[in-house]
């Protein structure tokens, strides 16, 4: 292609090309005549010689440019891989993080006691409508209807938390509901009775309380026995101190290694403004009031001068 395209020494001047011997221009000349059968324009020439330059570098361009694509759509679809996984593995990680971690409730072998590693270290979702945990001095009672010798119409729950079974060996309960109990019962008498039916009832239990502590009239502990909020648990315990705080804690308990704690204004709330914010009380909460800070510091301050003498507050 290079040696059939040659342009006249006008045209290679407009184009800044360095000129040809005029015995190899006429050469050209003939054979482009002879093979296309016309004479050699410029405006051909120029076309020509466009082609000419062009040509060459079309494979590279091409190539060029395809590399360029090919990286932008790697590019792409990793960042489309990227959002795909976040969007859906991470919610699938902590789906299966919840399913590892088996509840509040300390995991049991067959005989129902308590295992080595226990999931008590994290905090759990709490349920909405939570069943009562069997404690230690709780009594139960067991009913067989088809094997009535099994029956135990009193069992107390010991301080460690078993309970003793009649032909069968000792169970772990403390810590779980009534449906808990009647499977760990069912296991226990795996080799004594077949597919037994075993009735649970809960007779004497521990009852729901509260407790009140710091500047209060009465601190102390008392029974839930409907439902309480924080204003209304200080009250029953004798009513704000003079040196009481307004701003008081409530301690709640979300598993045997995390305690929920959190901090009430009930002077907004006694004022009526954030109403709302008066926690209800659970069983087992607890309730502290704090000292002023005024009435803490007048303990080292002195209040009277005698003389080169000062006098100290002093408690009672």
């Amino acid at each position: 292609m290079y040696d059939t395209v040659q342009a006249s020494p006008a045209v290679r001047g407009m184009l800044g090309l360095t000129a040809v011997p005029a015995a190899t221009q006429q050469a050209a000349d003939a054979r482009n005549q002879s093979a296309e059968g016309y004479a050699p324009g410029p405006e051909n020439e120029i076309l020509k010689l466009v082609i000419a330059i062009v040509l060459p570098w079309q494979k590279v361009l091409t190539t060029r440019f395809w590399n360029w694509g090919k990286r932008i759509m790697a590019r792409l679809s990793m960042l489309v891989l990227g959002l795909v996984v976040l969007l859906t593995g991470v919610p699938a990680g902590l789906w299966g993080q919840n399913d590892a971690a088996p509840g509040p409730e300390t995991s049991a072998n067959a005989t129902g006691a308590p295992s080595k590693h226990s999931s008590s270290d994290q905090p759990v979702l709490q349920q909405r409508y939570p069943r009562y945990k069997v404690q230690p001095t709780d009594v139960l009672s067991l009913t067989f209807p088809l094997s009535p010798e099994f029956n135990q119409t009193t069992v107390n729950v010991q301080p460690d938390g078993y309970i003793n079974l009649l032909s069968a060996d000792s169970v772990y309960v403390k810590g779980k509901t009534v449906p808990e109990i009647t499977q760990v019962v069912k296991k226990a008498y795996v080799g004594t009775l077949h597919d037994p039916i075993i009735e649970v009832d809960l007779l004497d239990f521990q009852k729901p309380f509260f407790v009140v502590s710091g500047q209060v009239g009465k601190p102390g502990q008392f029974d839930l026995l409907h439902d309480t909020t924080v204003s209304e648990a200080i009250a029953i315990a004798g009513g704000f101190a003079p040196t009481a705080k307004t701003q008081v804690f409530l301690f709640h308990r979300v598993s045997n290694n995390w305690v929920e704690v959190k901090k009430l204004s009930l002077k907004d709330i006694l004022h009526g403004k954030n109403a709302n914010e008066d926690a209800q009380l659970a069983s087992g909460d607890m309730i502290f009031v704090p000292e002023k800070f005024i009435t803490n510091f007048r303990k080292y301050v002195p209040y009277a001068i005698s003389g080169s003498a000062g006098t100290y507050l002093t408690n009672p």
